[in-house]
């Protein structure tokens, strides 16, 4: 009798150069399951520090072990170098996750290449990176910029989370270290967001296909997390998670969207369904919305709301503030009203309209509080108060003719 075949999909997680050994490190500890952790880096030191399955000292010849110093050209090469070293490791993997800290040198110019073997073998590929904070320097964040579209061309999936942002949902005597691991932590997040869906039986449940429908070549992606205790948990939740510091444009427009939303045994149905009919009036109306959720009594009382959103038109998401009227009120039907309202009592108000993809209906609205412009052209009927023609200009002749055509003596003129 044959060997029962494991159907299960094969996840690969790859961390690249100081920024992403980390972060799989970080996931390795809290026990991340169902996948497969490979580090790869070009400082020989750092990498004896990870606990990944597969390691992969890349810096031998070309840094001597001793790191990229911080320049993107010598990490692309020393990955370059080491390609096919790179591939055996990622054969047989139908996703792999590409992770890393943009702005350095192994990860900033190693990440493409390991995307692109990746790709080349057939795996769905997405890159979950970080944004340096400001005060890494303008350098690193050049570097930064140039890493990031590099990657996006050799990726289906992209979600870049901005480290800056981390300082907003930050105390104010947050340590440099816990700033870092935070970083660690939200790429965790987007991570275990995803896997989550796949290898986690959930009460509505989802596999690599339905996630693969959402994310294979969609471009720039977003990622919102929420949490939220107490009534109305699942909806606060999931209002946290589309309006997420951590997202740096609006998912307003979205074509294809991952919903996880997991709790304890007391998730109710109708809790779920207003978390998912938010979420999904703040896509586009015609999104593949995938979604799912999971029973975890871990959690307790807590809701918790991944959201991660891609498949925008043009590849880039919406600029931010657009969704904030989304928000505004739980109804989207009313939201429209209240806006176009708005609109018409304030036209400074009119254009952040047209950053809105979803919300069809104000496109209509602006024209026509332009309308009354043209209106003022019943104005130019006033040109009637030819009133002014009154002046009777042949009075004046009339009277001059007539004085001039009597022959008044001149003892009376």
């Amino acid at each position: 009798m044959a060997a029962p075949q494991n159907y299960l999909a094969v996840i690969k997680v790859v961390g690249i150069g100081g920024g992403g050994v980390n972060a799989i490190n970080r996931m390795i500890e809290v026990g991340l399951k169902g996948v497969e952790f490979i580090a790869i880096n070009t400082d020989a030191q750092a990498l004896l520090m990870s606990d990944a399955d597969v390691k992969l000292d890349v810096g031998r010849e070309l840094t001597r072990g001793l790191g990229a110093g911080a320049n993107p050209d010598v990490g692309r090469k020393a990955a370059e170098d080491h390609r096919e070293e790179i591939e055996e490791v990622l054969k047989g993997a139908d996703m792999v996750f590409v992770t890393a800290g943009e702005g350095g040198g192994t990860g900033t110019g190693g990440a493409p290449v390991v995307a692109n073997i990746a790709r080349s073998l057939g795996a769905l590929t997405i890159g979950v990176v970080t944004r340096p904070f400001t005060f890494e320097g303008r350098r690193r964040a050049n570097q930064a910029e140039d890493g990031i579209a590099s990657l996006r061309d050799e990726v289906d999936t992209l979600i870049v989370i901005p480290n800056d942002r981390l300082l907003s949902i930050s105390d104010r005597q947050v340590s440099v270290l816990d700033a870092f691991k935070s970083a660690d932590q939200v790429l965790l997040s987007g991570v275990q967001g995803i896997t989550d869906l796949i290898t986690t039986p959930g009460l509505i449940n989802l596999d690599f296909a339905d996630v693969k429908s959402v994310m294979s070549e969609a471009g720039s992606a977003l990622m919102g997390i929420g949490s939220a205790r107490g009534d109305d948990r699942a909806v606060a939740a999931a209002e946290m998670a589309i309006s997420s510091p951590l997202l740096e444009a609006s998912i307003d427009g979205a074509r294809g969207v991952l919903l996880s939303i997991s709790g304890g045994s007391d998730l109710g149905l109708f809790e779920i369904n207003e978390a998912a009919q938010l979420v999904s009036e703040a896509a586009h109306p015609e999104a593949n919305i995938i979604f799912g959720a999971v029973i975890d009594d871990a959690l307790g009382d807590e809701v918790r709301v991944t959201v991660i959103a891609a498949g925008f038109d043009g590849g880039q998401p919406p600029a931010k503030g657009s969704r904030d009227k989304v928000l505004g009120g739980s109804s989207y039907g009313s939201g429209r009203e209240e806006s176009s309202t708005a609109t018409a009592s304030r036209p400074a108000s009119v254009p952040s309209e047209p950053s809105r993809p979803s919300f069809g209906g104000l496109g209509s609205v602006t024209p026509r509080t332009e309308e009354p412009v043209p209106d003022p052209s019943p104005v130019a009927e006033v040109p009637p108060p030819p009133v002014a023609s009154p002046q009777v200009p042949p009075a004046r002749p009339y009277q001059d003719s007539t004085a001039e055509e009597l022959d008044v003596p001149d003892f009376l003129k």
